[in-house]
């Protein structure tokens, strides 16, 4: 059997079975790549031509193997993501200070998503209040600390509302 044979008969079926497993295009285009490479290498191996098909499906299936172990990604401990939270803010000019001085409903909200690392579904949980709660709380924390960062830092903010530039903050340079 010859590769351009191989492809006639099953590159499309091929395709849609890598599709419905990785459910990503662009990966299945590589693991479909991968896999017809290794079909053109290997044909000389396959002794029965009767189980071409069960053959090249389960190559496909290693090759997907494959792309999931190296896409797996480690997940650090909470502990970690919850320090890198901590530090990543920290950094940030008088940002211990404006958030003490929030409103407690405020600071709570904050504190449990963006310095513990919790989702916004856990902390409405953890607060017994809605998701919708949760998000008004944030919105209004954070327009009351861009407030304060301008005000006192001199912060710029970009057009998606984020921190942008160096402080100049008399707090800090004292």
């Amino acid at each position: 059997m010859e590769t351009q044979k191989v492809w006639n008969n099953f590159n499309e079926e091929l395709f849609f079975f890598i599709l419905k497993k990785v459910k990503n295009e662009s990966a299945t285009n590589d693991i479909f790549q991968n896999t017809f490479l290794k079909i053109h290498k290997k044909l000389h191996q396959l002794e029965n031509d009767e189980k071409v098909r069960a053959w090249i499906f389960q190559i496909a299936r290693n090759e997907i193997a494959n792309y999931f172990n190296k896409e797996s990604v480690y997940l650090p401990s909470v502990n970690l993501q919850n320090e890198t939270a901590l530090e990543k803010y920290q950094s940030i000019c008088c940002f211990d200070k404006f958030v003490y001085e929030l409103p407690d409903i405020y600071k709570k909200i904050i504190e449990l998503i963006y310095i513990k690392g919790l989702k916004q579904k856990e902390a409405a949980e953890m607060l017994e209040i809605s998701l919708t709660n949760v998000k008004a709380r944030i919105r209004r924390a954070k327009d009351i600390l861009k407030q304060k960062f301008n005000e006192c830092c001199k912060y710029e903010f970009d057009k998606d509302g984020k921190l942008i530039g160096e402080s100049n903050c008399s707090i800090c340079k004292s």
